[in-house]
């Protein structure tokens, strides 16, 4: 028993002294972020491309110099990021595993429109050293800690170490980051949603159906109207509902490429699951919860419906009205559930 709880106190700093880590990194990037591009402009592409074949711009990779080296400072044995294939041994005395997403929305770099950076602390098992990418292949459940940092009109950071999830913001006078909320919840009365409606057409039923409802307002099953909001960064649109509640749907479509959705399970869903559901939140990938998930490979994709618990779990019915053989046969009637 006693060792038992030295080891949760021995995580406990290393997760402690990782965060504060890269709180100094966020800080070093937030402020390159604030600066006029004298230098040229932050969102040009490099010509080189990360895991997944996307071009990388300049800011994405300044990033991931940043925090790569907040890590290797820190009590992390492996390490994964966006911008790389493979998983990396650190500290082979880590007792950590770190998956990030270095600069999520760098599309947004040049408009001025907010960024972030998303990561997942998990155990390392004694097998990551020879072998880093065994530690990523664990449960969302057993996250040590999640957490993104959004740089925006503030650079704030949500956070959790499975006891609530805690807000804090760059006091930019003192250098520190500040606590503002300790106990974040997802408001469950806000009547919005966010998606990407260019791409309707390659919908599956139940979610076009979902919007549909939501489409038609109070004229509709739902009985009430709705707004719809999409930035297409993930921290940002995800910081909006940690704010004011709603849903985000990141849904597969049937586009080449597309049936697994675009976002990334371990350095994105994951970490944004996590934080959701303690706030009081849900995430899945439609029907499934987000932390049941075990990943199969580093750079796996999920569809991702995130936000408060009774809107995800109204999405989870759409997709269970439907019968597999006829999808294009909706059962859907009015729900208590709004």
């Amino acid at each position: 028993m006693l060792a038992q709880a030295a080891d949760r106190g021995a995580l406990a700093a290393a997760v402690a002294q990782t965060l504060l880590n890269m709180a100094e990194a966020a800080k070093a990037l937030a402020e390159l972020i604030a600066l006029p591009p004298l230098s040229g402009r932050l969102g040009a592409t490099t010509g080189g491309a990360n895991s997944d074949g996307d071009g990388q711009r300049r800011l994405d990779m300044v990033a991931e110099d940043l925090f790569s080296g907040a890590l290797r400072r820190s009590p992390v044995a492996a390490y994964l990021s966006e911008e790389v294939e493979a998983a990396s041994l650190f500290n082979a005395d880590g007792l950590l595993a770190v998956a990030i997403d270095p600069l999520d929305g760098s599309s947004n770099i040049d408009v001025n429109a907010p960024i972030g950076t998303i990561f997942s602390i998990f155990p390392t098992p004694p097998e990551a050293v020879a072998d880093p990418a065994v530690a990523f292949r664990q449960r969302g459940r057993l996250q040590l800690a999640a957490g993104f940092f959004i740089y925006g009109p503030q650079t704030s950071l949500v956070v959790s170490t499975g006891q609530g999830t805690q807000l804090y913001v760059l006091n930019h006078v003192s250098g520190e980051f500040t606590l503002v909320e300790a106990a974040l919840s997802i408001p469950r009365s806000a009547s919005e949603y966010a998606i990407n409606a260019s791409n309707y057409r390659h919908w599956r039923a139940p979610i076009s159906a979902y919007i549909d409802d939501c489409v038609k307002g109070a004229d509709g099953p739902r009985g009430r109207n709705f707004n719809m909001r999409w930035i297409g960064s993930l921290v940002a649109d995800s910081y909006r509902i940690f704010m004011r509640g709603g849903i985000f749907l990141y849904p597969g479509d049937a586009r080449k490429g597309y049936d697994q959705g675009r976002l990334r399970l371990l350095y994105e869903a994951i970490p944004i699951a996590f934080l959701a559901e303690q706030a009081g939140g849900a995430a899945s990938d439609g029907v499934d919860p987000i932390l049941d998930f075990a990943p199969t490979s580093l750079h796996q994709r999920i569809p991702l419906v995130m936000g408060s618990a009774d809107k995800v779990e109204l999405v989870r019915q759409y997709h269970l009205d439907f019968s597999p053989p006829d999808l294009e046969s909706p059962v859907i009637g009015r729900r208590s559930v709004r």
